[in-house]
């Protein structure tokens, strides 16, 4: 014999070392260790036709495992043309996918039923190095514990690729070394027709000998585990009748045989003894420990005589059995359903699987036309082989023709009395998706409540649109996994109630027993009615394309005006009434009705509360039933549902209608937009999904006189700081940055925060305003940018927290309820708000106590260094002065409660409270001729909203320009007039005008509203009708006094030079006492107040009061001239 060569002498080197490492040595006749290399080499040369494959190379398990990661095959004997044609056929049902790549790898193992200690009814291959489990087209029982050499087979990994797949044994595995066989021998045995009157018998089945029943196999029921202990049921049918008996397998050394039965063989099983079931009495045969699986010879069996134990039970049985039949019969005659509950049938059918729909549902496709459902069997093998392009036999499943009114597939549904077989694996390189078994939802929610065919694939689909819409904000395992321990995930929070509202409250339990061994079958699959789902869960793109389709739908411009209104109006009237209106639509508009889903965020682009999915956003208007704001910051990021809601569709139109007589032209509408959003009270909100939180402190103060709200979740907002792992951009990028619940920046750094506790007593508008604060880069003037600014009250001294989570207590209340009023620090500051901070407008309101965190801050001086004065240096530290702060983007604002009667010990500046004027009058007192108030807060219902031209003497600033630029639908020469009353049907009313351009951050102004309005300008109109009778007082200012008097400018310089004289003015800031400076230069009053309107620190109301200050005088004056001097002049800032 020739010498081996080099390539093969280092081929046999790697055989050795694979066989040391991988090969369990075995005992030879001389009881010395010797591994099976020898033995393992001639069958590979054999296989080769007498060569070694040297471009092969052998793999343990271990490393087929961890180093393949995508699908392929090894075929050791094939030809290279061998293995294209297997490839190119096994395209031609799915030609869109890829063969299986072929890789040169021999795999030598031991085929094995499982771990000693944990045997599932698999088969597994194993070597020194792991196990791996494995699918077998024809298995006999005589291979377990035995070397093999497989000479082809497919390894499939799985989709997650931190899991191990399985591998496909192609053909049979070639024994290494030869099989034991076993002696035959006469074998006494009893047929089913005289086995089947046994299982009535009453005789205690201690006392009776075990038997050997021979039949052929009728009927295979799939692996099933219940309460941890798998089994499985086969069905011996006798050769010359239709009698069969049940054999129950359940000893973990006999599971095995499930892979080696076949329908139609004839077997013998020794061992048996009966059992009954406790719950139904049913009775069936068992095997025992000693039993044995036997193909059926007729040579090597003999009829087995029934011995005294078993004597006197055939004529009892026999009218036991008729009794069944009989009311079996009766029982179908008495059934009756109604006409549109349809009956499925029972078929068999083989197909190939072209498309995995849902692996975790156990739903698969099959031929390109029909649903295979999966999900009534347990499918304990994870269904291995069942890939795209594997072929399938399915007997004794039912055919569903239309389950659903929108589904277009036929379902073919196998129940427990059905049987699957693999016929063929799949020659392409598709990914295995196993089924998860623990904690499947969808498993768990269809034998919870018994469902059919067409509510479980109603469910299937709820949860996939639940899944797609919410996995990237949550994570898909998150969101699909089952109750533990009474804690329900959010896709069962979302799908339990659903399913007891269309599930019968009395529906019976599945009764998996009697489905298997009954002889009238019944089981969910058996009868289904057509479903149309009572619920949809559109996206909310989706949903808002609907609603703005069913918003032009009901457009009819006609309908807006009145006609006798519409006939006197000119043409920019009638076209400027048209171009605003809205509609709304409630969840009871949609059949079928609409539930809402998303995920709470809030935009500081757009200063608003905002629900978002996969999908996009959808703008939100939310608040309380009694009418109190919204304003819980915990439940931003949380996941919502929402089935009580209404739509409301903003409609935008440009339009040149000529006259109202052309209303009914559409061609008359040049340009159309919508803006959409949804309104709904908290109280109609079920939370979901909150950020994950752990165990918290329990707040150390007492109780205190505080009035909390139910905000609709107990959830804390800390989560934000450090739990959150939501991250909700933007669909679109934005320059600005929205602050959308994500991780703090000290989540994983440091944990320590400063938080700062304050009372809102003001809050002021949403606007562009033109602070100048100072910026890196020097000085350069910006431009407007929206803000808004709030006066509150700060409450105790900064607390440091070692951990944000602790920041539920109120160690401040706690310090002031217990030292009073004195040493307790309280001071008024204003906060400014702009950027990422714009975030918190929706949750500010007043009354409100709130707390500034700082996450990853030690500094107790954080709150005082940002801050900066409005005045002076001079002038700090007095109370008319507050400290102007920039609320930081990275701050966090949390909502504690809400203080409706604040006690002197709780609030050490009650005096400062309540010299602010925050009285809430009634609309009829403002109306009335004896009120002085300039700017008035007042509550009332809308009773009608009117598009109108802004006032003539009014024009369009810069910063609503720009504003009219940045995305508002209405023209910024445009008002919107408001009714307000003070009650429903109430005749009183008093309109409000605002500016167009501000309304896109104040939705929800629609007829029916109630609102609050705080700090707006109240102004009489007067309207004098000259009929030529009357007279008139007309009183003339400055240089109309020239123009009555007809004066020159020269002139009427020199009558001013006589009648003014220059004087002095001592000006004194706020009450403190001392010298004041005199201003003597110019006009001092002029000149103050030209520098406080400059200033960029002034951006709200100012009402400014000035009156003589006249020494005592003895002289009377008419009661007129005293009036006109004490109240010489009033300057006010309008607030917009």
């Amino acid at each position: 014999m020739a010498e081996p060569g080099a390539a093969e002498q280092r081929w046999l080197q790697a055989a050795r070392d694979f066989a040391l490492r991988a090969l369990p040595a075995r005992l030879g006749p001389g009881e010395t260790e010797r591994p099976p290399l020898d033995a393992v080499l001639r069958c590979v040369r054999n296989a080769g036709g007498g060569e070694l494959p040297l471009g092969y190379s052998f793999i343990s398990i271990s490393d087929l495992k961890h180093q393949q990661h995508t699908p392929c095959c090894s075929h050791l004997t094939w030809s290279t043309n061998k293995f294209k044609e297997w490839a190119h056929q096994g395209r031609g049902a799915l030609p869109t996918h890829s063969s299986l790549p072929r890789a040169y790898l021999i795999l030598v193992g031991y085929l094995t039923d499982g771990r000693q200690e944990d045997k599932d009814g698999c088969l597994y291959v194993k070597d020194n190095t792991g196990i791996i489990p494995c699918e077998l087209l024809h298995f006999e029982l005589e291979w377990l514990e035995s070397l093999f050499l497989f000479p082809s087979w497919a390894y499939i990994p799985q989709t997650d690729h931190g899991a191990a797949g399985y591998i496909e044994i192609l053909e049979d595995p070639v024994p290494v070394n030869c099989l034991p066989k076993e002696v035959s021998e006469t074998i006494p045995v009893i047929y089913p027709t005289l086995a089947e009157p046994l299982l009535v018998s009453r005789i205690p089945c201690k006392k009776r000998t075990k038997l050997n029943v021979a039949g052929e196999l009728s009927r295979l029921s799939p692996l099933l585990c219940i309460h941890q202990q798998t089994f499985f049921f086969l069905f011996l049918k006798c050769f010359t009748s239709v009698v069969w008996v049940p054999v129950l397998v359940k000893k973990p050394n006999q599971l095995a045989w499930h892979h080696t039965l076949q329908l139609g063989h004839k077997y013998t099983i020794t061992g048996l003894s009966i059992s009954s079931l406790k719950k139904s009495g049913q009775r069936m045969f068992v095997t025992s420990v000693s039993s044995c699986l036997l193909p059926y010879c007729a040579e090597q069996v003999k009829e087995q005589a029934l011995d005294s134990s078993w004597q006197g039970e055939s004529s009892l049985s026999a009218s036991l059995e008729t009794t069944e039949q009989l009311n079996d019969s009766s029982e179908l005659s008495i059934e009756e359903w109604p006409g549109s509950v349809k009956e499925s049938k029972i078929i068999s059918y083989v197909g190939t699987v072209t498309k995995v729909l849902n692996a975790q549902a156990g739903l698969y496709e099959l031929d390109c036309k029909v649903c295979l459902c999966l999900a009534y069997q347990q499918l304990l093998n994870s269904a291995r082989g069942i890939r795209p392009g594997a072929c399938v036999e399915l007997i004794d499943v039912h055919l569903i023709q239309k389950p659903l009114v929108s589904s277009p597939f036929i379902v073919l549904g196998a129940c427990l009395n059905s049987t699957v077989l693999l016929r063929s694996f799949s020659r392409l390189s598709t990914p295995y998706q196993p089924p998860v078994t623990s904690r499947n939802l969808y498993l768990q929610l269809l034998f919870r409540y018994n469902l059919g065919m067409p509510l479980y694939l109603w469910l299937v689909n709820l949860l996939e649109t639940f899944k797609e819409r919410f996995s990237c904000f949550f994570g898909r395992q998150r969101l699909l996994l089952s109750s533990i321990q009474r804690n329900p995930g959010p896709a069962e929070k979302f799908l339990v109630p659903i399913l007891q509202a269309v599930v019968p409250d009395r529906r019976e339990t599945r009764d998996i027993y009697n489905e298997i061994l009954a002889k009238i079958h019944h089981c969910p699959l058996q009868k289904y009615l057509t479903l149309d789902p009572p619920y949809q869960v559109p996206s909310l793109s989706a949903l808002g394309g609907v609603a703005e389709q069913k918003g032009w739908e009901g457009f009819c411009p006609s309908q807006l005006l009145s006609p006798l209104e519409a006939q006197h109006m000119g043409t920019q009237e009638l076209n400027r009434r048209l171009a605003w209106s809205y509609c709304t639509l409630s969840a009871g508009s949609f059949q079928p009705r609409l539930i809402l889903l998303g995920v709470l965020r809030v935009s500081s682009r757009k200063s608003s509360l905002q629900l978002q999915d996969s999908s996009g956003t959808l703008p939100c208007v939310i608040s309380h039933r009694d009418g109190s704001p919204f304003a819980n910051t915990t439940l931003i990021g949380s996941l919502l549902q929402v089935e009580n809601y209404q739509l409301v569709v903003e409609r935008f139109i440009q339009s040149d209608f000529p006259s109202w007589e052309q209303l009914e032209n559409s061609e008359h509408v040049r340009e159309k937009k919508t803006s959409i959003y949804v309104q709904f009270y908290i109280e109609d909100v079920q939370v979901l999904h909150s950020v994950e939180r752990q165990s918290q402190k329990e707040p150390q103060s007492k109780n205190t006189s505080l009035r909390r709200k139910n905000d609709g979740s107990s959830t804390s907002d800390l989560d934000i700081l450090e739990a959150k792992v939501l991250k909700l951009e933007d669909p679109k990028p934005d320059p600005g940055g929205d602050k959308s619940c994500q991780r703090g920046e000290s989540s994983t750094g440091r944990s320590s925060c400063v938080s700062h506790l304050f009372l809102v007593t003001q809050k002021e508008g949403l606007m562009l305003r033109n602070y100048q604060l100072l910026r890196e880069g020097g000085g350069e003037e910006q431009e407007p940018q929206r803000s808004f600014q709030a006066t509150v009250l700060w409450l105790g001294r900064p607390q440091l927290w070692s951990h944000p989570r602790e920041t539920e207590s109120l160690p401040e209340l706690e310090e002031a309820s217990h030292s009073g009023e004195e040493g307790v620090t309280q001071q008024e500051a204003l906060l400014l708000f702009m950027g990422k901070s714009l975030q918190w407008f929706p949750f500010l309101h007043l009354d409100g106590l709130y707390r500034f965190i700082v996450p990853g801050c030690s500094d107790l001086e954080v709150f005082d260094k940002l801050s900066f004065p409005p005045v002076p240096a001079e002038f700090l530290g007095r109370p008319s002065f507050p400290l102007c702060l920039p609320v930081q983007d990275n701050w966090h604002l949390q909502h504690e409660t809400w203080i409706s009667f604040p006690t002197e010990c709780q609030l050490a500046a009650k005096a400062l409270l309540t010299g602010m004027d925050q009285r809430i009058s009634s609309i009829p007192e403002i109306l009335s001729n004896s009120f002085r108030g300039s700017l008035v807060s007042f509550s009332g219902e809308i009773v009608e909203r009117t598009l109108c031209a802004s006032p003539k003497n009014e024009k369009p600033s810069a910063t609503l320009s720009l504003r009219k630029q940045k995305g508002s639908l209405l023209a910024s020469d445009h008002s919107v007039k408001l009714s307000i009353s003070a009650a429903a049907g109430s005749p009183i009313v008093l309109d409000i005008y605002i500016a167009a351009t501000y309304l896109q951050h104040l939705r929800g102004l629609l007829p029916g509203a109630k609102i609050l309005f705080q700090n707006l300008e109240r102004k009489i109109s007067r309207v004098l009708v000259e009929d030529g009778t009357g007279e008139a007082l007309v009183l003339c200012r400055n240089q109309h006094v020239a123009a009555m008097l007809g004066l020159s400018l020269l002139e009427w310089e020199a009558v001013q030079s006589c009648v003014q004289s220059r004087g002095s003015l001592f000006i004194q800031y706020g009450e403190a006492t001392g010298t004041g400076s005199m201003e003597e230069l110019e006009d001092p009053i002029a000149c103050y107040l030209r520098n406080l309107c400059r200033s960029s620190l002034i951006c709200r109301p100012i009402l400014l009061d000035f009156s003589l200050d006249r020494k005592p005088s003895k002289v009377l004056q008419p009661a007129g001239t005293q009036a006109c001097e004490h109240n010489m002049k009033t300057v006010a800032r309008k607030l917009l």
